[in-house]
């Protein structure tokens, strides 16, 4: 190489790194890039009203980092005030409200070895006698055996007795996935769920999986936070096992013309999965169900008529949250049933 030439890389590395990115030398001169994010400011909003930390295109793939529910970073460092602290937003060239993004999970992983949670049953998962008894809830703390994948209670920290020999599969994946809301302010806090996407804490959100999100601002401003080591459905004690990750996604602009919408969608290697994300049970069912009515309408053209077929016969539904303002039903159809059908042209 040139001293010319190596001046001038030196110069491209040093401002990518200054901006806050850097490309990988495979990467720099195409239209798909591979990012390298390191946050250091976090924001408790999904909103249009931060600046965006970083300007992607379709096709890039971005590698960074989340900090935990409570604002402490891989190295317990505290970086923020809890409330599920988000990564974010980044802007998504050429989106425009109407568009989907389709986001795919290369990576959510641990990195670091604990995870906290509470002592509690949320109102909504036990009778008031019985959650009532958990007015204070305690914070527990767990270990994450990261080279064997599994959680277990920290025994130093709550001793409880009977379970010394409990442990649990680690299933690691972000609780906060959504972008900037469409509402009086256009941000809501990141307690919060709806048609933006927004504290879903669907545990099938891992590594390998893609969820795709209406845009409902120009840039889109996507947010990704809230890392969790495992968590049940319904996440019924209030929190996860609560911790930072380290995620790489790629993301992908589907045009308005090509497919709208109107409320979350999920997909991996095993499910198609629809999102209804409201007030009570019943309106979240019906969401939900309508959701992924649309999606096998769209994608194998069947008729109202030949929906209720398939899917009464093979669908199934998980309760994702009910700790949240909002209780969230997942809809959801195994790919397997769908194998004999054929895909629209």
């Amino acid at each position: 190489m040139t001293f010319r030439c190596l001046l001038f890389s030196l110069l491209l590395h040093w401002a990518q790194c200054v901006s806050g990115q850097t490309l990988s030398n495979s990467d720099s001169f195409s239209n798909r890039r591979r990012v390298s994010f390191i946050p250091n400011s976090f924001s408790n909003f999904f909103s249009l009203n931060v600046n965006p930390v970083l300007r992607i295109n379709s096709g890039d793939t971005v590698e960074t980092e989340t900090i935990d529910a409570l604002g402490f970073d891989k190295n317990g460092v505290k970086r923020q005030g809890g409330g599920n602290p988000l990564t974010g937003p980044f802007y998504v060239a050429n989106s425009k409200a109407g568009d989907v993004l389709k986001i795919t999970f290369r990576k959510i992983s641990l990195n670091r070895p604990y995870a906290y949670t509470t002592e509690a049953f949320v109102a909504r998962s036990m009778p008031d006698s019985i959650h009532s008894r958990f007015k204070k809830p305690h914070l527990v703390k767990w270990k994450l055996d990261l080279e064997n994948g599994f959680a277990s209670p920290d025994s130093s920290y709550i001793p409880y007795n009977n379970l010394q020999e409990f442990k649990v599969p680690l299933e690691p994946f972000l609780g906060c996935i959504g972008v900037a809301p469409k509402n009086k302010r256009n941000e809501i806090l990141s307690f919060f769920q709806g048609d933006f996407g927004g504290n879903l804490d669907f545990n099938r959100v891992t590594q390998a999986s893609t969820i795709y999100l209406p845009v409902l601002h120009d840039g889109a401003y996507f947010f990704v936070g809230d890392g969790h080591a495992i968590q049940g459905d319904g996440e019924i004690a209030g929190n996860a096992l609560e911790t930072s990750l380290d995620v790489e996604f790629t993301i992908e602009l589907i045009k308005g013309d090509a497919l709208q919408i109107r409320f979350p969608r999920v997909e991996d290697s095993t499910y198609l999965m629809a999102i209804g994300p409201a007030r009570n049970l019943d309106e979240a069912i019906k969401i939900a169900t309508a959701g992924l009515l649309d999606w096998l309408q769209h994608d194998y053209r069947l008729t109202l008529q030949e929906v209720t077929q398939v899917m009464s016969t093979t669908i199934e539904y998980a309760i994702a949250e009910v700790a949240d303002p909002e209780v969230i039903v997942v809809a959801k159809i195994k790919k397997a049933s769908l194998g004999e059908l054929k895909m629209a042209q």
